[in-house]
């Protein structure tokens, strides 16, 4: 199966898990007003990674590994790893901090609940969903990552007779 179409549908369920969260944006100009809004999730990675700070917060999936494998007499078996990173930000540090946790949990939670996407992407609950928050001095940004192993369909060989 196609690992593009996966990261595809992985961003869907993201935003659809964090969608009613909002998170502070920070102000990049004296004529705008302090708002919020959901974090914009990137595949692979940002638009701008010179902007990586503008553009927060938000959540990148990006793919790590991939394995395609096949046992004599069993199917094409496929899985990916992927990391997902977490950036948020906010001007009060223990608030950012928990901001993030927040962000990582509500997308932690309803991988745990939904296990599957699209009827046929399988998180891997055997190698675990592990995170990692980011203890940098780095305030007013706090960041984050995720790691998962997903199990994918496998790609049916073609024998000619």
């Amino acid at each position: 199966m196609n690992r593009a179409v996966f990261l595809e549908e992985l961003k869907r369920f993201t935003l659809d898990a964090t969608r009613d969260l909002l998170l502070p944006v920070r102000v990049q100009s004296a004529e705008e007003t302090p708002s919020e809004r959901p974090a914009e999730v990137h595949l692979m990675r940002l638009p701008d990674s010179e902007a990586a700070k503008k553009k927060a917060p938000y959540i990148i999936h990006q793919i790590i590994t991939g394995k395609d494998a096949q046992k004599p007499g069993e199917q094409a078996a496929c899985t990916t790893e992927i990391r997902s990173i977490f950036c948020v930000y906010c001007p009060d540090e223990e608030e950012g901090g928990m901001l993030l946790l927040n962000l990582m949990e509500r997308l932690r939670i309803a991988l745990l609940r939904q296990v599957v996407l699209d009827q046929r992407y399988q998180l891997d609950l055997e190698s675990g969903l592990e995170i990692i928050l980011y203890p940098d001095d780095s305030a007013s940004y706090y960041a984050g990552e995720m790691a998962s192993r997903w199990r994918l369909p496998g790609i049916e060989r073609e024998v000619r007779p």
